[in-house]
């Protein structure tokens, strides 16, 4: 059995500890993120949607850069929604800023009715680049 080795982005860990969790896992070569939402430095949801699905993909981004990842290392997606049918605009929007090319990653999306007071939240799992 593969260690597992918990990753942090920098300067965030104290939101972690008080909701006793890791922003992600290392196992191996893969990488499990926890979902990250659009939470401001506070740990406060960011009030404006697009914003807040933006924050959201910025706080992925952190934490995959903390275990040596990028975007392109990303190969399971999966997106919780508050309300899909009004959201999904502003989501894909984003979402295909941030992998405007083929290969996308696999990808599923589910309607949510709680997110701890966020609309948005998106949890990945990545393979870890092999060191140079």
């Amino acid at each position: 059995m593969s260690n597992r080795d918990a990753v942090f982005p920098a300067g965030r860990q104290a939101l972690y500890e008080i909701n006793r969790y890791s922003a992600a896992i290392r196992s191996g070569d893969l990488l499990f993120v926890s979902g990250q939402v659009g939470s401001r430095e506070d740990g406060s949801p960011e009030p404006d949607f697009e914003k807040q699905v933006q924050l959201a993909f910025a706080n992925l981004c952190e934490v995959l850069r903390a275990a040596g990842c990028t975007f392109d290392d990303i190969v399971d997606v999966t997106t919780f929604h508050t309300d899909p049918a009004s959201q999904f605009d502003v989501i894909m929007s984003v979402k295909n800023e941030v992998f405007p090319q083929k290969p996308y990653p696999n990808w599923t999306a589910v309607g949510a009715n709680w997110l701890a007071g966020f609309d948005f939240e998106i949890k990945a799992i990545a393979r870890i680049p092999a060191a140079a």
